[in-house]
């Protein structure tokens, strides 16, 4: 084993590199993927059957079709539409599908959304009719029973699942390293075992980088599970 060319200063520096763009894309798509979660839940839960069924489609194929496959449509398959072609030099924002980050984000996020808003609009079917009845009560209308009641109560009680939702978030950004020119930590990994033939210690490196990001985000989803689950725990003796 020779550890002493992972811990060479440029290797290090290639590893940071790809920590920060590892984070960057979980990060984004968790930002961009939980909007998109929240408007796809509200959807799946709406009156309007045609809304339902748009919505249903949309998280049918996402959670129906492996995360890699969506990548290499989005990058590779977009990209060799004509119509897209056409305007990807000058038209907003077909332009933002020639940069791989992008289309590694957009995919991503595509996924994080169909898994996270099935989990919401299933914590909205399970909102206690006792809540909604008292918020009537009080004479709130249908959209600020969702914003003040609905939406928070179900957001709490997600929280768990959402978690697990993350770390695997976070494992699966590991795909990017398909995408060319994108060097996360698994690209980089794969950088240094193709340079020095070193497949043991570039990908366990890899792998503890993960564990240690994995790691911080569970004891992060802990905190806050403390502070807004704090009345769901068994009261001590």
């Amino acid at each position: 084993m020779s550890w002493d060319i992972i811990f060479q200063p440029e290797h290090l520096a290639m590893y940071g590199q790809g920590l920060f763009t590892t984070l960057w894309l979980l990060l984004s798509c968790l930002a961009i993927g939980f909007v998109l979660a929240i408007a796809t839940a509200l959807a799946l839960t709406s009156r309007s059957w045609w809304l339902r069924k748009l919505a249903g489609s949309f998280t049918y194929f996402i959670r129906g079709t492996p995360l890699l496959i969506q990548v290499y449509l989005i990058y590779y398959g977009l990209g060799q539409l004509e119509w897209i072609q056409a305007r990807w030099d000058e038209v907003w924002p077909w332009t933002y599908f020639k940069q791989p980050f992008f289309c590694a984000l957009l995919a991503f996020a595509l996924n994080n959304a169909g898994y996270t808003g099935e989990m919401l609009a299933g914590a909205i079917r399970e909102t206690s009719p006792g809540e909604v009845e008292a918020a009537r009560a009080m004479g709130m209308s249908r959209f600020q029973i969702m914003r003040r009641i609905v939406l928070p109560s179900a957001m709490r009680r997600t929280l768990p699942p959402y978690s697990n939702e993350v770390v695997q978030m976070l494992h699966s950004t590991s795909l990017a390293s398909v995408v060319p020119a994108l060097t996360d930590v698994t690209a980089v990994a794969s950088r240094i075992y193709s340079d020095f033939y070193l497949p043991f210690e570039a990908y366990l490196a890899a792998a503890v980088i993960y564990l240690c990001v994995t790691f911080a985000l569970i004891g992060t989803f802990r905190l806050l599970e403390k502070r807004f689950l704090a009345y769901l725990a068994p009261r001590a003796q």
